[in-house]
Parts: structure tokens; C-alpha cells; sequence
């Protein structure tokens, strides 16, 4: 089971502002139709549980919301309610895409040391063995 854990905490997928701002335009141009593209793109990339629960979760939207607005009447009340229901879930996929979905950039000088590499010797500092509490 570690091993499984280290390989999929090893599939990174970073992305810059540009590309992070781009699919959150694709969300907002297709009014909410194509929400579920950039989900599924990173779900492929990099095969993370949470990242298909998350492109599960936009199917399911997409797929009760989008026949909702044939079959609810735009004068009652259930079109203001699909409508806000639209709205926060347009605003919930922003907020993952800009901010939770894919991984920062690493600096130059942790990827010249190879990511999740440990420091050197000479940087660790070490008191006696349970320090402070095995004294």
C-alpha cells in the first residue's frame, strides 16, 4: 500500500496562471456545459482518486442540471433556484481549477534537487534520541 501511495503522490501536474485561467474560461464561455473537460483532463493526467471523484461530481451536475432547464417552467421558482444552483457551481469549479487542482510550480532550486529530496546532512538538526521528551 506505500507503494501505491508513493506513486500516486509522485504524479504531479503542475500548471501556470495562463493554463489555470484558461480552463476557467472554458467553464464560464459554455455557461457551465463543458465543466466537466478540464476535470477530465486531469483526471487522465494524473489518475488521482480525487480527481475522478471530482470529474464524477461535474457528470452528475451536468447531467441533472442541463435537463433541468428544458423541463423546469422559467416563471417559477425552481428557475431561480437552478439558476443560483448554476452560479456556485460555476464559482466552486473557479475556485478548484485556479486554486486547488493543480499543483504549483516547484522553485528551481527544489527541482535541480530532485522534488521531495531530503536535505542535506548538514542542514539537519538533531537533538538526542525523543528530545525534548526522553530526557
Amino acid at each position: 500500500m506505500a507503494e501505491r501511495l508513493g506513486v500516486e503522490m509522485d504524479k504531479r501536474l503542475e500548471a501556470g496562471w495562463f493554463q489555470r485561467i484558461v480552463w476557467s474560461v472554458l467553464a464560464w464561455g459554455s455557461l457551465g456545459m463543458l465543466v466537466w473537460v478540464p476535470f477530465l483532463y486531469v483526471a487522465i493526467r494524473r489518475g488521482r482518486g480525487s480527481d475522478w471523484g471530482a470529474f464524477a461530481a461535474f457528470v452528475v451536475y451536468e447531467c441533472t442540471v442541463m435537463p433541468g432547464l428544458f423541463l423546469v417552467p422559467d416563471d417559477s421558482d425552481g428557475s431561480a433556484v437552478l439558476g443560483l444552483v448554476m452560479l456556485l457551481s460555476l464559482l466552486a469549479a473557479t475556485g478548484m481549477l485556479l486554486f486547488a487542482v493543480f499543483d504549483r510550480r516547484t522553485p528551481q532550486a527544489m527541482a535541480a534537487a530532485g522534488y521531495g529530496a531530503a536535505p542535506s546532512a548538514a542542514t539537519v538538526q538533531q537533538g538526542p534520541y525523543g528530545y525534548p521528551y526522553g530526557r
